[in-house]
């Protein structure tokens, strides 16, 4: 915990939280297979632990990275925090409007139209259906789709869904904003300009998550780095520090834990 975290109510808490996944053991070709064994109590599962009794606290306006490596557990905690599934054990408080960017395009449909999905997340994420078309105009030209609004997502490339969703989370305004991974998506130009709104959103005081190996990033954006580490919280603190650290720790194979 940051030295006075007490002292202002906290945008993020998560008190001692863990949350598990069942795996079946065994591959299940079809859904109706999957519930005539469910029905006969022949469905086995492994668990597995995607967080481990996390403590976390993040005050409005800081900038948060969040490293490790592949299943360690960043995704899981970016997926609590966006209220997109909620922990087996433990609390999770986040204060304000929350914009996901835990998979860009995710959640677009692709028989809508660029315009009819930019409504539907817009309401989504909390505007009302006219706030979302008054935002429509900027929200297009900063994705670069203008000509391609009125088409379906389906006929879009990665890059264009991947900027028309960034547009869309970053327009609306929030007050915390996840992002997972995201900005390693279009040209460098795009990405430029992703950074600059980023910095816009930082000199405005709102609370940012970034998920990414891109420790050069993490530095660079934020402010405190969390390594997460098989569901744990390794080390808080410091991004140029926790980077660094997470840095050698892989370099010597993941050799040892450490948790501060």
């Amino acid at each position: 915990m940051p030295p006075g975290a007490d002292a202002l109510s906290p945008a993020i808490r998560l008190d001692r939280v863990t949350v598990r996944y069942h795996v079946p053991r065994e591959v299940v070709a079809s859904l109706k297979e999957y519930a005539i064994r469910r029905l006969a109590g022949r469905v086995e599962h492994n668990e597995f632990v995607g967080l481990r009794e996390v403590d976390l606290v993040i005050q409005p306006g800081e900038r948060v990275g969040v490293v490790g490596g592949n299943g360690a557990g960043k995704s899981t905690l970016l997926r609590l925090i966006a209220r997109v599934r909620r922990p087996t054990e433990g609390r999770v408080v986040v204060r304000g409007r929350v914009a996901p960017l835990l998979e860009l395009g995710l959640g677009f449909h692709g028989e809508l139209t660029g315009r009819e999905n930019v409504i539907l997340q817009g309401t989504l994420l909390g505007l009302s259906r006219r706030e979302v078309v008054a935002r429509i105009p900027s929200i297009a030209a900063f994705a670069e789709i203008e000509s391609f609004l009125d088409a379906p997502v389906r006929t879009y490339s990665t890059g264009m869904s991947a900027r028309l969703a960034f547009a869309v989370a970053t327009d609306v305004d929030p007050d915390v904003l996840l992002v997972d991974e995201a900005l390693a998506v279009g040209d460098e130009r795009f990405k430029e300009r992703c950074h600059e709104r980023m910095k816009h959103f930082r000199d405005r005081q709102k609370t940012f998550l970034l998920v990414s190996h891109n420790l050069p990033e993490v530095v660079e954006t934020c402010q405190r780095a969390v390594w997460i580490a098989d569901g744990r919280v390794m080390r808080d603190g410091p991004a140029g520090e926790v980077c660094r650290e997470y840095k050698e720790w892989s370099r010597a194979g993941g050799a040892g834990e450490r948790k501060t």
